[in-house]
């Protein structure tokens, strides 16, 4: 299993999830994010609850099969970006477990 974890501009995000869920990966998380990077805008401004970040994004968090992460990937970078810098970063990692909430089990269906 793999984990794909995106950092997108806000605006993006509505368009990448139903992109996603069009191409049946339907099972993800989206939270807000800031961050600061190499590249800055004029219309960003400084974070109210963290100084240092400029940056408002969002984090898509997907855990996937091996197998489907190049068309994850895809699909974020078709429509997250429009060619411009500081559209974000997509990180892939491995997932070595998966433990069920309700009964603390390895879950062997997602491996």
């Amino acid at each position: 299993m793999r984990e794909v974890k995106a950092f997108i501009r806000e605006k993006r995000a509505n368009e990448v999830m139903q992109a996603l869920r069009t191409e049946g990966f339907e099972s993800l998380t989206v939270s807000e994010a800031e961050g600061t990077g190499r590249y800055t805008q004029r219309k960003d401004s400084p974070s109210l609850r963290f100084p240092l970040a400029h940056s408002k994004m969002s984090k898509l968090e997907i855990v996937c099969r091996k197998e489907d992460v190049p068309k994850i990937v895809q699909v974020i970078h078709q429509n997250g970006g429009k060619g411009e810098k500081g559209e974000g970063l997509i990180y892939v990692s491995e997932v070595l477990e998966i433990y069920k909430v309700r009964t603390g089990e390895l879950s062997k269906e997602d491996i």
